[in-house]
């Protein structure tokens, strides 16, 4: 990821509505969330969280697909990848160690859940 590209996720995510929108989406991944729901879940005007969902768009966080008369945002999971080693990536100078409590907070909300048996 390029610094201006960074810049752009950054900017994005600036905005008090655009950062819990954002979280709000990734929550609901991998099925996403439309966008009527988030705009009533955060008490947003629709036209308003519209234009904040462009934003968060054009930064390469979400992305819309419409299923019916709905737009379904989901989290582009990959940009948030992306950016986590953009902020990392010259971390610890060259002493890895030093990251594994980091590595450590960021791994139990992301590791494989037991399946559960009805």
């Amino acid at each position: 990821m390029e610094s201006i590209q960074a810049i752009d996720v950054f900017t994005a995510l600036s905005q008090a509505t655009r950062l819990e929108a954002f979280k709000l989406i990734i929550t609901h991944e991998p099925s996403g969330m439309p966008a009527g729901a988030i705009a009533r879940q955060l008490d947003v005007p629709q036209n308003t969280m519209s234009t904040h969902l462009a934003i968060l768009t054009r930064a390469g966080l979400i992305e819309a697909e419409r299923q019916g008369r709905s737009i379904v945002y989901r989290a582009v999971l990959e940009r948030v990848r992306e950016i986590a080693n953009f902020l990392v990536q010259d971390c610890c100078g060259g002493r890895p160690e030093l990251c594994e409590p980091l590595i450590a907070d960021i791994t139990p909300c992301c590791s494989p859940k037991e399946a559960h048996h009805v």
